[in-house]
């Protein structure tokens, strides 16, 4: 295996793109992913990575640099956050209904207004719907290796949709962490060169992007639909792979600590290791408490979420974004819906917690704990709570 040293995480992200052996990369600076693209700028211009790098003007230029160079058939990256997302988000939806299988890191930031750097999920919450593939990281190590097995996950002629691989902003972008490299051999065995199943080529003229009646658009929804649903056992069949060659192995939905649990934390993207922290500490008080870490978004593993979460009395749901006018965070909403159909269902506990970077020490997670207790002695609890707010 490849050696274990210390690198900020944005970094570490670079380095996997240029494992991968990127064609092209567009991409516009937006803090907090800025470092990833400016690292990624230095190993094109040093020669360490034989790619064409374009400068653009927005991040909907971004996007759109992206769709051509994926349409061509050049194994394409970029990377971007919060209003940069937004941006190029009418480009979102169009790429992955074309299935071109564009990898992105989008380091979560929150959506102004108020204008705000610091980290939530909101941005990639409001384009939650767009047809990409969406995985979350917890650390530094899962940023590198889902970075990877994001591009041939995408690439699979199973597949051919875009991923977005999300990993909190500053929280781990500009932290430094250990982590283990992989040799390029691994990668070459684990990813192999882009075979594109169409592309704009005069030799073989295609139409990409056509213009549909109303008499076809729903089935080509539909197609989109059954494709993201079908990339599950894909993306499951990945992780595999990436497991036998490294060691480190990937669910869609990992439990911590739930043998003999009543109540569950669950949480998506880096809260999973605060979590471990928080229910360290009440099992050493004697509380049946566990933790449920999610790390696919889309497709939403359903049958992951019913598997385990229906195993608990209580499930306390630790957002990092809020549905504004509707029922409390965008997971606890998902999850709500799998559970529905069920006759007996577990208690909910929607907390929204650390919007806009706000601190979210361990306490704050106990307190959530004692809350969801008190609200279960009275039978009463709010739709949801937003953690810490000032009244």
């Amino acid at each position: 295996m490849g050696k274990r040293i210390g690198m900020e995480v944005s970094l570490m992200v670079s380095e996997a793109v240029k494992l991968a052996d990127v064609d092209v990369i567009a991409a516009y600076p937006i803090t907090p992913q800025t470092h990833i693209v400016e690292h990624l700028s230095e190993l094109v211009a040093d020669g360490h990575l034989n790619a064409e790098y374009i400068c653009v003007e927005s991040e909907h230029s971004a996007m759109s640099a992206c769709a051509g160079s994926s349409a061509a058939g050049a194994r394409t990256y970029t990377a971007t956050s919060s209003q940069g997302l937004q941006l190029m988000s009418e480009l979102l939806y169009v790429v992955s209904a074309m299935r071109m299988p564009i990898v992105m890191t989008v380091v979560n930031r929150t959506l102004s207004a108020p204008l705000s750097i610091w980290n939530d999920q909101s941005d990639i919450m409001a384009n939650r719907d767009c047809g990409w593939i969406m995985i979350f990281a917890e650390n530094g190590q899962e940023s590198f290796d889902q970075t990877l097995c994001a591009f041939r996950i995408a690439e699979d002629r199973r597949v051919l949709l875009p991923v977005a691989v999300n990993m909190d902003g500053f929280i781990l972008s500009h932290v430094i962490e250990p982590y283990q490299t992989v040799e390029e051999e691994i990668v070459e065995k684990f990813l192999p060169p882009f075979d594109p199943l169409y592309t704009l080529h005069p030799d073989r003229p295609v139409t990409m992007g056509a213009f549909a009646m109303p008499e076809l658009f729903a089935e080509t929804k539909m197609a989109h639909e059954i494709a993201i649903r079908d990339s599950y056992a894909v993306i499951r069949e990945v992780w595999d792979h990436w497991g036998e060659l490294t060691g480190r192995r990937y669910e869609p939905v990992e439990e911590y600590m739930t043998e003999g649990a009543d109540t569950v934390f669950v949480t998506i993207g880096s809260y999973g290791e605060l979590g471990m922290d928080v229910v360290d500490r009440l099992r050493a008080a004697g509380k049946k408490v566990g933790l449920v870490k999610i790390r696919l978004f889309r497709p939403f593993p359903y049958r992951d979420i019913l598997n385990s979460l229906t195993k608990f009395e209580n499930l306390l749901i630790v957002d990092r974004a809020l549905s504004v006018g509707g029922v409390g965070g965008p997971l606890a909403s998902e999850i709500k819906t799998a559970l529905y159909r069920l006759e007996k269902r577990p208690n909910v506990f929607s907390f929204i917690a650390g919007l806009s970077g706000r601190d979210v020490p361990p306490e704050k997670f106990i307190e959530m704990y004692e809350e969801a207790m008190e609200g279960l002695k009275k039978n009463q609890w709010d739709e949801f709570t937003m953690v810490g707010v000032r009244q």
